[in-house]
């Protein structure tokens, strides 16, 4: 199975509506960055009466552009994918002008508690404010005027991380989980990479037509994405054991190997990523840690590991 291959075409369209499924709008926002891509992307879904998923940031010019989009139609729900500052801070103000309701599978939290002295590098990104009306459970259904919406929870980039099946057409809208121009951020303890891989498989089983990201282009070949998806984690954790293996206990000397040919402004995403592999290894007794496993932990094999 091959690396996942990358589809950067990708034309943003800033403060205009573009549709990209019968039923279906995009409107891209304007925060550009090496996290977001282009921007984020929000979604109008319905015709009369409508759900727009990922109002995005506290953006004035993206919110007077999903005003426009809106064209004077009814917003019954707002639906968020996760609680990063680039998906769901503009749902306040959104819902302020139309009175809809907020739909998500919770607020904001941790994968997983945080040791002692532990700072959460995603802390500062992660949007605490928003409280959904609707805490939507797996499997889920929200429906509108012609429209009905599925809650698939896909914990892994976000504890708190949903994806939402567009029933009866085969689209999912997948947030930060499957993007098609790049892999997913997972960085614990925001994040977990036991959680995304097992919601990865997750929605391979479901077999999915069309998947529409947070970021980018649509995913138009979802099961075989996927499962590249999935044997590239493979690979990085593959390297990973490797670079222990040969003597590397620091996740910087890791990285320095493993990314050696990454833009080095990434090494600190990097970082991130291998230290999600690290902490999954240490839970399956693959690797040890010093102590608690960190950023900053220093790592070996463990015992009858191939040492």
């Amino acid at each position: 199975m091959p690396s996942p291959t990358f589809d950067l075409a990708f034309e943003p369209h800033y403060g205009r509506a573009v549709d990209v499924a019968p039923g279906v709008q995009r409107i891209t926002a304007n925060n550009p960055s090496p996290f977001t891509f282009h921007g984020t992307n929000s979604y109008i879904v319905g015709t009369s009466s409508v759900a727009v998923i990922d109002p995005g940031p506290e953006n004035e010019a993206h919110f007077e552009a999903l005003i426009k989009a809106l064209n004077g139609r009814t917003v019954t729900h707002i639906v968020i994918t996760h609680t990063h500052r680039d998906h769901s801070p503009l749902a306040a103000k959104l819902q302020k002008e139309t009175g809809a309701i907020t739909v998500g599978e919770g607020m904001h939290r941790a994968a997983r508690p945080l040791y002692d002295g532990e700072v959460n590098p995603f802390a500062e990104s992660s949007d605490t404010r928003f409280v959904p009306d609707i805490s939507v459970g797996d499997g889920e259904t929200i429906k509108g005027d012609g429209w009905a919406l599925t809650a698939v929870l896909t914990p892994g980039h976000a504890a708190n991380h949903a994806t939402f099946a567009f029933e009866g057409t085969g689209i999912l809208f997948s947030g930060d989980h499957v993007m098609a121009w790049a892999t997913s951020i997972v960085a614990p303890p925001d994040g977990s990479m036991a959680d995304y891989m097992a919601s990865l498989d997750k929605l391979i089983a479901r077999r999915d037509h069309l998947l529409l990201p947070g970021h980018g282009g649509p995913v138009k070949r979802p099961v075989s994405f996927m499962r590249a998806l999935k044997t590239h984690r493979r690979m990085r954790e593959r390297a990973v054991v490797e670079r222990i293996k040969a003597g590397d206990r620091l996740i910087p000397d890791m990285v320095k190997v493993i990314y050696r040919d990454t833009d080095p402004r990434l090494h600190g995403a990097a970082a991130l990523s291998v230290f999600a592999h690290i902490e999954d290894l240490v839970e399956r007794g693959i690797v040890q840690a010093d102590g608690p496993p960190s950023l900053f932990g220093a790592y070996q094999l463990s015992a009858g590991e191939g040492r």
